[in-house]
């Protein structure tokens, strides 16, 4: 098949794989890769066609743009050898054609005198139409690849412009222009990005059990997927919790964010639950399968229980008949608010893959945010469930934290051995407060005091803060 370099963008170097396989899947093309590296901008892939090219790149959030590639080499002579053997019977299409010649230097630098004599040692190709650097027919790009603070590039490209990403679409969402944000609101480039990974597409449809303020369904919609999610809190869903945005007035919600991306006809609504007591199940038969599954997509970012506890609906103790009548006769009540207890940070990790095997039409996906630290000893195993098979791990680093985007493939009924679908009832960890029910919660503070500590002593050792 032809090769092809995809121009990507050198942030979230873990995810741009992932995005780039599923982008095709979405597409439905074949997709090799011939050279990928981490450090690098410069990909080089297999696709069957310019038209397959540019269907995965439309929608790319890591990615600028993709190009026919017509030759490669570490030196300018091995590039022109490359070119001149690989891309010679494809000059006469562009003789007449208005073009223009540029250059992309990673991690390097070119005088204009020098970007003037590269590019003229390629007038071999006898390109004859005006040159034009707005709108031209045929963009032809030189790329350079430096080493940090290398005088001389150590690879270099020449590709013919086939089409721009969607990386556009990260500025469109952008939170500082949105209606109605809260502090955790994620980063619209990430939730662009997990619904690529996660394949929503127009006719799929996608939940979010934390929808929040709805980020996540923003994304999935904009890609074409009708959206619907839930949060244990309303506020955020109606907007009456206030937003983030300082000095914002007038009535804020959900809805409100559809409406002004014009893609409200994609959002089938909201409602208030946790996903213990989510009503959207299906029931199990006897040998352990499912009936069949409704979603085709699962997108969340799940509380940590940092700032406060995980919570689900519930209360600590047994309640008597009269407490429990109660509730039962206000919650109706549109000002009642359910009672609430803390809840495993493990067992809700599990409880997510337990309700997508239930949920989610076959080959459907999972995309779920999980925490985790830089340290082994607060490491959180990544959870598994034999009816759900991983699809791919991205990893945000932060200082002293990190977390992963985990995507699960619904696995059909016939690969789910039955033995897998024997799950023994897990015994999670007891407690009645937030830090019993949250290891990683509890040594994420921990940490920082440790450290706190580390700091404090090394400034007393090198005579800081010292008393005289």
């Amino acid at each position: 098949m032809p090769e092809y370099l995809v121009r990507l963008v050198q942030v979230h170097e873990s995810f741009r794989k992932a995005e780039l396989q599923a982008l095709a899947e979405i597409t439905g093309v074949g997709l090799g890769f011939v050279l990928y590296d981490e450090e690098s901008p410069f990909c080089i892939v297999n696709l069957p066609s310019d038209t397959a090219a540019q269907d995965v790149i439309s929608r790319g959030i890591l990615s600028h743009g993709i190009y026919e590639l017509w030759g490669k080499g570490s030196t300018y002579d091995e590039l022109h050898a490359s070119v001149k053997d690989t891309s010679r019977n494809k000059w006469a299409a562009y003789h007449n054609l208005p073009f223009r010649f540029t250059i992309d230097s990673y991690r390097g630098s070119r005088t204009s005198s020098e970007q003037r004599t590269i590019i003229e040692s390629f007038s071999y190709f006898g390109f004859v139409g005006p040159i034009r650097m707005r709108d031209a027919d045929v963009s032809i790009k030189v790329f350079e690849d430096y080493d940090f603070k290398a005088k001389t590039p150590k690879q270099l490209f020449l590709g013919r412009f086939i089409a721009k990403s969607g990386r556009h679409a990260k500025t469109t969402y952008d939170l500082k222009k949105r209606h109605y944000i809260s502090t955790t609101s994620m980063d619209a480039e990430l939730a662009l990005l997990t619904a690529n990974i996660a394949l929503a597409a127009p006719g799929k449809v996608f939940f979010d059990p934390f929808m929040g303020t709805g980020g996540f369904p923003l994304a999935c919609a904009h890609y074409g997927a009708f959206v619907c999610g839930s949060d244990i809190d309303g506020r955020s869903i109606r907007g009456t919790g206030g937003s983030a945005r300082r000095g914002q007035t007038g009535k804020m919600d959900v809805v409100g964010n559809f409406k002004q991306y014009g893609i409200e006809g994609h959002y089938l609504g909201a409602f208030i639950s946790d996903l213990t007591n989510t009503p959207l199940r299906l029931p199990r038969l006897e040998d352990g399968t499912t009936t069949g599954g409704y979603l085709d997509g699962i997108v969340c970012d799940p509380p940590y229980g940092i700032r406060e506890g995980l919570k689900v609906l519930g209360t600590r103790e047994e309640l008597g008949e009269i407490e429990r009548q109660t509730h039962e006769d206000r919650y109706r009540d549109p000002n009642y608010i359910p009672p609430k207890k803390p809840y495993s940070f493990i067992a809700m990790l599990d409880d997510i893959l337990a309700f997508a095997a239930t949920t989610l039409v076959e080959n459907g996906r999972l995309s779920m945010w999980m925490p985790i630290a830089n340290d082994e000893d607060i490491e959180i195993m990544i959870p598994t469930h034999p009816c759900l098979e991983i699809s791919s791990v991205c990893v945000q680093p932060f200082n002293k934290w990190s977390r992963r985007l985990l995507t699960y493939r619904r696995l059909p009924d016939s690969e789910v051995s039955q033995e897998g679908l024997q799950i023994a009832k897990k015994d999670y960890e007891k407690g009645i407060k937030a830090d019993d029910l949250n290891g990683f919660r509890r040594k994420y503070f921990e940490g920082f005091k440790e450290q706190q500590k580390l700091k404090y002593e090394a400034g007393n050792f090198n005579g800081i803060g010292r008393e005289f």
